[in-house]
């Protein structure tokens, strides 16, 4: 059996995301899906709580014959420890999927085989752009898969985004007010 592990921040988790986990799911008998950023949430970049991108990610892989684990991850600031974290907090897995190339290194210098995972129609499926459009009020949700839009109007998420958008800095806190 081999168990791969994915990461992303999925804010939120699109249809490319969608496409790279079933090509990975091709591979792999079991996926841990990482959600990187996790202890972020409200604000531009971040929108998205981790237990709502649990909701995300868990409803998007229903369908698919392919047993995942969603695992949140907060963030560290110390880079030399973070396959140590992401090992802590995951199920044991064989292969790590990145095109990032600090997390490529992190994990080979840890001596985790990393393969890179294909892009699709990345111009247009990026978190950025798609949270672009919400905050524009221009159309988003066929970019999700069908559930993950359902998730974001349950969580009245384009509302948070166009208020945290108002916001004067990147990650404002309701401390920093």
């Amino acid at each position: 059996m081999t168990r791969g592990f994915y990461i992303g921040r999925f804010q939120p988790y699109h249809r490319g995301h969608h496409h790279v986990v079933q090509a990975i799911a091709t591979e792999v008998d079991e996926l841990v899906v990482g959600i990187g950023s996790a202890d972020k949430s409200h604000s531009v970049r971040n929108p998205f709580t981790g237990g709502e991108r649990i909701m995300m990610i868990t409803k998007a892989l229903a369908d698919l014959n392919l047993v995942t684990y969603a695992v949140p991850l907060e963030d560290v600031s110390r880079n030399a420890i973070w396959v140590s974290h992401v090992r802590s907090m995951s199920p044991e897995f064989d292969v790590a999927y990145s095109n990032n190339p600090l997390v490529v290194q992190l994990f080979e210098e840890a001596g985790i085989e990393v393969r890179g995972s294909p892009m699709f129609d990345r111009d247009v499926l990026r978190g950025t752009a798609i949270r672009d459009r919400m905050i524009a009020g221009e159309e988003w949700a066929r970019l999700l898969p069908d559930a993950v839009a359902g998730v974001v109007t349950e969580v009245d998420g384009v509302e948070r985004i166009r208020t945290v958008s108002d916001s004067d800095a990147e990650d404002v806190t309701a401390t920093d007010r």
